[in-house]
């Protein structure tokens, strides 16, 4: 096996490329560049070409062809990215305005990758935005200006092909593949009037009639817009700085479900709290949602905004598919542990329970097989490095910088969709001859007193498990609710018990002796005609039941509180009691 997909690593340093599995070893397609001041790479989205600045230039080099292209006179670009098919590179550095308080010199650039001249160059103060959207093809490129949407056509930034006025308007979105290209925009509310999405398709942009689709909503400080691949829908992230009920750090969030064909809704979360991540599977029919106070759930809706499975809790606040969408990822970064789950979506079972921990950085090689994890800086300046895993959970390759160095950044070389076949689900670890990288469960303290003595579970929270929720074949046409499945499961118990009472009248008397723990089972379930007295009667079998329990945890070893020791000691005159009250029958 050949190495067919290199990462770049950027830090103190230099800048510099591993080959990916299976020799990790240093890309001589790449001369290292040693320089500690580089402040930002890209790759193009084929992976052909890869440009960075060191803080002296801008480089652009083919990296198959190992071909410096063009070098650029711009030391203080802090942004770069390539256009869809490799014909512009943009370029940002930060805006600055004349000491005298005259307006700056354009920082933006569109660079022509052929002739290496520059196509363009705008003012663009705000980093935030900063790159024109285009779309896959390049007919279209489109940016921000003044609450408008200029479009360029065909890469001539001379001239504004078409303009997308709507009142303040704040962040829009380009739909990916093939034309007709659509477009999201949002719209803050203001004076009362609530926020708004609203969909188009390029060039029809006369008034909401025109419109292919409208959402609206209040609580939104700013939203995030999330076409799925195929262009068929957008999910927005509605987000406010503030929580007013007091119940969240995180503000406020709710998940929106717009369709290119007109249909919107709200997606129901079953659980409150802030939504952590979304996530669009490749094959564009489900989403996957985090949510919920800690531990967070994490669920797979359909296109109908219907929960498809349920991973229960955990600890996670990100959601991956893998390229291929034939593995999800949860997992649990940043202020949480690192621990991941590898599931298998087509099955719905789980593959691994990896944990990275500290790790600030998370990545699916283009060949779905592979996982980076990093410990990067300026997020954490301590045991910054990388490692490279299987999915079944195999840490391949670690490496960890110097304690003198930091790492800012990894990256893999993109591949286009295709590439890489799809590959059969494996449950078994690969190979590796690094050791698991599973950390040692951490004991909690125990006080001197309860050190030799059993433990006893202290979960602040239960655990929920997974749960398919695709209606079952014959089954209604949705899942049972929480109080419907407790209920059926009530009915069969009721069921199950009246069966083993027909069966035991069937059989007569017991030949086996009944333990003698289980009192329920040697009085023999008589009733006195008198409802007051049996009544009693279950009553007293009952704390009867709860002494034989007490008894068995004190056998156990476990400390009893003082009640419960005197509970044990009424034992005998509640078992007179009862057995004066059945001799009356």
């Amino acid at each position: 096996m050949s190495c067919f997909f290199p990462f770049a690593v950027r830090g103190s340093e230099g800048l510099y490329m591993v080959n990916g599995p299976p020799s990790f070893t240093e890309s001589s397609a790449f001369q290292r560049d040693s320089g500690k001041n580089c402040k930002a790479v890209a790759f193009s989205k084929d992976g052909s070409l890869f440009a960075w600045c060191n803080g002296e230039k801008v480089n652009v080099v083919n990296v198959t062809r190992a071909e410096l292209l063009h070098s650029f006179d711009l030391p203080k670009t802090v942004c770069l990215e390539f256009s869809p098919k490799n014909n512009v590179l943009a370029t940002w550095q930060a805006y600055a305005t004349g000491k005298d308080g005259t307006a700056g010199v354009p920082n933006l650039q569109l660079h022509d990758l052929r002739t290496g001249k520059c196509l363009k160059s705008f003012i663009q103060k705000k980093m935030q935005n900063w790159c024109p959207c285009w779309a896959d093809d390049e007919s279209i490129c489109a940016r921000n200006v003044n609450n408008e949407v200029h479009f360029f056509e065909n890469n001539n930034f001379n001239t504004i092909a078409n303009k997308l006025h709507l009142q303040k308007v704040s962040d829009f979105v380009l739909s990916p593949g093939a034309q007709p290209t659509k477009v999201a925009v949002y719209v803050p509310g203001s004076k009362g009037a609530p926020s708004f999405v609203r969909l188009y398709q390029y060039p029809n942009f006369g008034g909401p009639q025109s419109a292919l689709a409208n959402r609206s909503f209040f609580k939104a400080d700013k939203v995030t817009m999330l076409w799925n691949k195929k262009a068929t829908a957008v999910l927005v992230v509605a987000s406010t700085e503030v929580d007013k009920s007091g119940a969240s750090y995180y503000g406020e969030q709710t998940l929106h479900y717009v369709g290119a064909s007109g249909d919107s809704a709200v997606v129901q979360l079953p659980k409150n709290g802030p939504i952590y991540d979304v996530a669009w599977s490749p094959n564009s029919v489900e989403f996957c949602a985090v949510y919920g106070f800690m531990p967070a759930k994490a669920t797979v809706f359909n296109l109908k905004c219907d929960p498809v499975f349920d991973f229960g809790t955990g600890p996670r606040n990100a959601a991956y598919y893998s390229p291929h969408g034939h593995i999800l990822v949860l997992a649990g970064f940043g202020n949480l542990r690192g621990q991941m789950e590898v599931w298998d979506v087509k099955n719905y079972k789980l593959i691994s329970k990896p944990v990275a921990s500290d790790s600030t950085y998370f990545a699916w090689c283009p060949d779905g097989e592979h996982i980076v994890t990093a410990t990067c800086a300026p997020r954490l300046r301590v045991s910054n490095g990388y490692k490279i895993w299987h999915y079944t959970g195999s840490v391949l390759h670690s490496y960890e910088v110097p304690s003198d160095e930091e790492m800012w950044q990894v990256s893999w070389q993109p591949f286009l969709d295709g590439v890489f076949p799809e590959r059969a689900v494996k449950y078994r670890a690969v190979p590796s001859d690094l050791p698991s990288a599973e950390p040692r469960p951490a004991q909690a303290y125990r006080p001197p007193a309860l050190r030799n003595k059993p433990v006893t579970s202290s979960k602040l929270h239960e655990d929920e498990p997974p749960q398919n929720m695709k209606p079952q074949l014959g089954g209604g046409d949705k899942p049972l609710s929480k109080t419907a499945l407790k209920n059926q499961r009530k009915h069969e118990a009721k069921k199950a018990a009246k069966q083993e009472a027909k069966a035991d009248a069937h059989q007569g008397p017991a030949q086996v002796k009944a333990p003698q723990n289980a009192l329920q089972n040697t009085v023999p379930a008589t009733t006195t005609g008198d409802p007051e007295v049996d009544k009693k009667i279950k009553n007293l079998k009952k704390k009867l039941k709860a002494i034989e329990q007490l008894k068995e945890q004190a056998a156990a070893g476990k400390q009893l509180e003082k009640n419960q020791v005197e509970k044990i000691q009424k034992g005998a005159a509640l078992l007179k009691e009862l057995e004066d009250l059945e001799l009356g029958v």
